[in-house]
Formats: structure tokens, C-alpha cells, sequence
């Protein structure tokens, strides 16, 4: 699934080509997706300008001035830029059309993604309305961690992957940042010390800027805008490493699965 380097590598690559457009058509060919696409969509939206792209944990959020087009890739969804007169492809479900004649096009094998509309503030819509802090803003810090994960038996990976919690933390960049914070993934949130964590969000903010910077993790499906793999797969310590050396000890990389979710961590470094 993209996480949140992945859809923001995507805003900045969409941002572009859709602020200050027009949509000119909408052309929904499956609207059976996670949710369905409203039936009102193309009336809402065509005609009006894209003010601006936003991202808000793992969700696109198309800004116009009569509401917001919300966007998930969910499992294997990608969007693309393409000319509006490209011929669809069997996974290609919805176009937005734009007065520049190119189009944005959303391609979803397994139909896990979302494109849904809200007249009101996006921040209010069901899906949106408890999601924790954004990683990388400020309020996400050692002091935040220690208010939030007081008292909580739960293992810090499965906190970290909570979006209560903080928004946007996948399963590869939660395995990545506890081992550049020296975290084991299975050590209850908790029992951390407050230093600790403090360590722990900035090794957050520090992996996702540097996978931001990558351009992404291509692990199975995942694209950029145009095309291109993301690399930041090159640059893992732990994620799907096992039996790997680990690159501060040699010890071998385990897995283990927490919270139904595989888990990767060098039992020497990680305490």
C-alpha cells in the first residue's frame, strides 16, 4: 500500500498539472471502488478550477471552490498525467479531464482506492476527521509521543501504524524509523522512556523526508506520476530483509509479525 512519502511524492508530481485547471469533463468507467464514486461527482466538478492539492496522511485531497474531491490509492492504486485522448486500460476507472487536454487517471487492479466528494471542510469528512498529527509538522514530537502513548500496552510498531495516533506511518517506514531510533518494534508504547521517543519522531521525520526525497518505495505496484519507480527501496536497513546483515552489527535482520503486519528489526540494535 503507498504510504504517506508515496502520496506525497504523487501531490508534488500532480500539483502541477492540476492547480489552476479546469476540469472539463469527469469519466467514471468503474465506480465500484473501496467506496462508491458518488453519481454527482461529474456534476460537482466539471466546470470548476483546482485551487490546489493537499495531502492529509495517506489522502489526495483536490481543493475547488465548491468542495474537495478526496482521493485514496489504496492498495495498488496509482494516478497518472496523461493526454485526455489516451485509450483506457482494463484498471482505469476515472478520469479527471482537464482544459490543458490532459487528463489525471486513477488505475486500481484490486479496487481499494476511493475517490469521494464533501461540500464541507475535508478535516470534518468521516475519514478524515480523526486522524492524528501529520508526521513531519511540529506538533509531532518527543513531548506529543509521551502525552499519547502514556499507559499504552500496545507494541510502539502497531502505535506508530495507528492513524489516531499520527497520520500517514505505514509498515515500511514504521520498521525503518524504530531501527534508526534503536526501538524494538515489539517494546510496549508505553513503557519508552521520554527521551527515547523524542529520538524516535525524529527518526520519523527524518526517513520519510529522505524517502520523500527518493521519490517513494516501489514494492509491488507503487509509481510515480509519471511513470517511474520510486527508489527509496534501494536505501532499506530492515524492511524485507530478513537474514540480511544488519549494517551496524552484522547480526542477521528478523521478521516477525506484529499487529497482523510483518515486521522487521536487528535484535542487537533494536532494544
Amino acid at each position: 500500500m503507498p504510504e504517506l512519502p508515496e502520496v506525497e511524492t504523487t501531490r508534488l508530481g500532480l500539483a502541477p498539472h492540476l492547480e489552476g485547471r479546469a476540469v472539463s469533463a469527469v469519466v467514471v468507467r468503474e465506480s465500484r471502488l473501496r467506496w462508491p464514486v458518488p453519481g454527482t461527482l461529474s456534476a460537482e466538478l466539471t466546470g470548476k478550477i483546482v485551487r490546489n492539492v493537499q495531502r492529509r496522511g495517506k489522502y489526495l485531497l483536490l481543493r475547488a471552490d465548491n468542495g474537495t474531491a478526496i482521493l485514496h490509492l489504496g492498495m495498488s492504486g496509482s494516478l497518472r498525467i496523461i493526454p485526455a485522448d489516451t485509450i483506457p486500460e482494463k484498471h482505469d476507472h476515472v478520469d479527471l479531464v482537464l482544459d490543458s487536454g490532459l487528463a489525471l487517471r486513477l488505475n486500481d487492479p484490486r479496487r481499494f482506492g476511493a475517490v469521494l466528494w464533501t461540500r464541507d471542510e475535508p478535516a470534518d469528512h468521516w475519514l478524515l476527521t480523526d486522524l492524528g498529527p501529520e508526521p513531519l509538522d511540529d506538533e509531532f514530537d518527543g513531548d506529543y509521543l509521551s502525552r499519547r502513548l502514556k499507559g499504552r500496552r500496545a507494541a510502539i510498531k502497531a502505535s506508530l501504524m495507528n492513524s489516531r495516533i499520527v497520520a500517514g506511518i505505514g509498515n515500511i517506514y514504521a520498521s525503518e524509523s524504530l531501527y534508526l531510533a534503536g526501538i524494538h518494534p515489539k517494546r510496549a508504547a508505553g513503557r519508552i522512556a521520554g527521551a527515547r521517543l523524542g529520538t524516535l519522531a525524529s527518526a520519523v521525520k527524518s526517513v520519510l523526508q529522505d524517502a520523500i526525497r527518493a521519490g517513494g518505495t516501489t514494492l509491488r505496484d507503487f509509481t510515480l506520476v509519471d511513470g517511474q519507480p520510486g527508489y527509496f527501496a534501494q536505501h532499506l536497513k530492515v524492511y524485507d530483509q530478513e537474514g540480511e546483515p544488519c549494517d551496524r552489527c552484522g547480526a542477521p535482520i528478523r521478521n516477525a509479525v506484529i499487529a497482523q503486519r510483518a515486521t522487521y528489526y536487528c535484535v542487537r540494535c533494536q532494544t
